[in-house]
């Protein structure tokens, strides 16, 4: 894999206020439309069918509008939490909280051309499952913080991996409420994802200027040189799926992509300002006060 040439990052032209203040921003808002959503919905994000319960249908509808098809299921009783085109081959997918399969079905042929798929989920299967996600996003952060804690023993770079992980999980949830993505297994197992990438990430940085001989900047750019190429190449290969899915129309992927992509983004920004400024006054400022 080519390798990107970070040599020329001029790190010495700033300081570590200044380095750490774009990922610090980024955060406070990203946490601040966080609580606005839980304040408004009393929810941290907009929950799918998977923690909800419901109904999703997906049909086509060669001669109706997604106005159309919701029309034509309000009038029948059937409350609609939305309907979005998918593909290029007049399909739709419909979520409603309704788990009556034969009446949507019934709707679905009157208004469309054929039911394509039925999946339904009851609302305690959906509470259970809303819990175990919890506790396994919790179980997996606590485990890479006691784990990056042993690598390291020392407060301020364990805190560096900690802090930066905790970034690219509340940045792409933010983002999730400000696009309209639902929160379902599948966005789960993508935040699942993005601990892992943001661990390898910093650990990496952390080992090279902590462990490595040479320099802070040498040790850091050679990092950097791995890091940023692994995380860019994640960047594009997680763009081209998010294209790909959701021009084909496949289900939970465009989601799960850009989840990743707001998250690998993130990434950068924090590895390599919010981290670095942290091992860089840990390494030259912290004994001189």
């Amino acid at each position: 894999m080519a390798r990107l040439d970070v040599e020329e990052v001029p790190y010495k032209d700033y300081s570590n206020r200044q380095l750490v203040a774009l990922p610090l921003v980024a955060l406070a808002v990203a946490i601040a439309v966080i609580l606005g959503a839980f304040v408004f919905t009393g929810a941290p994000v907009s929950l799918g069918l998977d923690f909800t319960g419901g109904t999703e249908l997906r049909f086509s509808a060669s001669d109706a509008s997604t106005g159309d098809i919701e029309t034509a299921f309000e009038e029948a009783g059937i409350s609609v939490a939305s309907v979005r085109s998918v593909g290029s081959d007049d399909s739709y997918i419909l979520t409603t909280q309704e788990t009556d399969s034969e009446a949507l079905e019934t709707v679905a042929e009157r208004v469309g051309d054929r039911v394509e798929s039925i999946d339904s989920r009851s609302a305690t299967f959906g509470s259970d499952t809303q819990q175990q996600a919890l506790f396994g996003v919790l179980i997996a952060f606590g485990g890479m913080s006691v784990l990056v804690a042993l690598i390291f023993r020392a407060l301020i770079p364990s805190i560096a991996v900690v802090v930066s992980a905790f970034s690219d999980i509340v940045i792409p949830v933010a983002l999730m409420n400000l696009l309209g993505i639902d929160l379902t297994l599948g966005a789960v197992a993508a935040l699942l994802m993005l601990i892992g990438y943001s661990v390898d990430s910093d650990i990496l940085l952390n080992n090279h200027i902590l462990r490595r001989h040479g320099g802070f900047y040498e040790s850091a750019y050679r990092a950097m040189r791995t890091g940023v190429s692994m995380t860019v190449t994640s960047i594009a290969a997680m763009t081209t799926m998010f294209v790909a899915s959701r021009y084909l129309g496949i289900p939970l992927l465009p989601d799960v992509a850009l989840i990743l992509v707001f998250g690998l983004i993130a990434d950068l920004m924090n590895t390599y300002m919010l981290n670095m400024s942290l091992l860089r006054w840990y390494k030259f400022e912290r004994g001189s006060r």
